[in-house]
């Protein structure tokens, strides 16, 4: 086991704003960094495999982890449940291990009181037009859903000077790359 531990980096930003693809582009690029996989209530999207995307759990589940107290952090959005497993990110952290949070706002809040010395990087759309724009393609979402995650997205924005870092998803692998030199100035 490694002498040297290892740093939680979290991730964060409205629903949109093209996290799970940055940070798909940034496991590319670094594939030391491990990937926190968070639990969820919400059924898969087309192409999501359990355990890989998210542990898909019921609800009974969930309720059952968070009256256990088995989760860093966990919030409801629009309807569904998310937390992330407090265990493997402890085990990474020991392990000397930099592991990746892919969380929304609410979560981050959560995280950023319990574990101080976390690196939090913020992820915005270049602008609203095109949040938009990238969450009615993802084809998802009824028109109702998709305008509580706009509705979301304008109130979670008000919090990202919370952060320590603030990046524009204009192109993913200029954002990935962007995290990385950050990542790499501060582990």
């Amino acid at each position: 086991m490694s002498s040297k531990k290892g740093k939680l980096v979290v991730i964060s930003g409205p629903s949109g704003t093209g996290k799970g693809t940055v940070i798909g582009e940034l496991l590319k690029l670094c594939p030391d960094l491990r990937f926190s996989v968070s639990a969820t209530t919400r059924l898969p999207r087309p192409g999501e495999k359990d355990g890989v995307a998210y542990h898909f759990i019921s609800n009974e589940q969930f309720r059952d982890m968070i009256k256990n107290d088995e989760f860093l952090e966990y919030a409801e959005y629009v309807g569904e449940f998310y937390g992330t497993p407090t265990k493997p990110i402890n085990e990474c952290i020991e392990s000397g291990i930099t592991i990746i949070l892919d969380i929304e706002v609410q979560g981050a809040k959560q995280v950023m009181s319990k574990k101080t010395d976390a690196l939090t990087i913020f992820i915005v759309a270049p602008d609203m037009e095109e949040l938009e724009k990238r969450l009615r393609g993802r084809g998802t979402d009824s028109e109702e859903k998709l305008l509580k995650r706009l509705e979301r997205a304008k109130l979670e924005l008000e919090d990202k000077n919370r952060y320590d870092h603030i990046v524009v998803n204009d192109s993913a692998s200029l954002a990935a790359q962007e995290i990385l030199n950050i990542i790499e100035r501060k582990v």
